[in-house]
């Protein structure tokens, strides 16, 4: 089943992201490279998204999917937790988020990461 739990480990399973409370108690905010990728909630998880892919998820699950809670709603969906979107589903849509915050790092930062291989 979905739920904070959940969202909240396969987050930081991710490599070399960290935890952060930046708002205070709520949200978690989980970052890679000191760039957020994940807003999660008692009840949702907000996650960056390419803009073409986030409309398409909004249109094609309207109860589970939608604009981004007090975030650029253009670039960032938050997914409510239930039974409208299983676990493979925000599986990747967190792999999405994820991708999309690691390719706007800099060579730099993603080769001291190994995310990328030196020359």
């Amino acid at each position: 089943m979905i739920d904070y739990e959940f969202v909240r480990t396969y987050c930081l399973s991710r490599p070399y992201t960290q935890e952060t409370y930046p708002f205070g108690p709520e949200p978690l905010v989980v970052k890679v490279g000191g760039k957020m990728f994940a807003l999660i909630s008692p009840d949702s998880i907000s996650l960056k998204c390419d803009p073409a892919i986030a409309l398409n998820l909004r249109e094609q699950n309207p109860e589970a999917i939608k604009p981004g809670y007090h975030l650029n709603k253009k670039h960032w969906n938050t997914v409510m937790y239930g039974p409208k979107i299983s676990e493979e589903e925000i599986q990747d849509l967190i792999d999405h988020s994820y991708d999309l915050v690691v390719r706007g790092l800099t060579k730099s930062q993603r080769e001291q990461m190994g995310l990328i291989a030196k020359k």
